[in-house]
C-alpha cells in the first residue's frame, strides 16, 4: 500500500506545478498550452488507473 502512496507523489507534484504555471501565465496562448499539458497528464493518470483495474 505504501508504494501506491509514494507513486502518487510525482503526479501530484506535476499537477501542482502546472496549476501554479497556469495561475502565473500572462497570455491566453500560454494558458492554453498549459491546459493541454494538464489534459495529457490527466489522460495518462486515467490510463494508469484503468490498467491497474484490469490487472486486479
Amino acid at each position: 500500500m505504501a508504494s501506491s502512496v509514494d507513486s502518487s507523489t510525482k503526479p501530484d507534484d506535476d499537477v501542482r506545478q502546472l496549476y501554479e504555471r497556469y495561475q502565473s501565465a500572462t497570455t491566453e496562448e500560454e494558458r492554453h498550452e498549459i491546459a493541454l499539458e494538464m489534459g495529457r497528464l490527466d489522460a495518462e493518470r486515467h490510463a494508469d488507473i484503468y490498467a491497474a483495474l484490469e490487472t486486479e
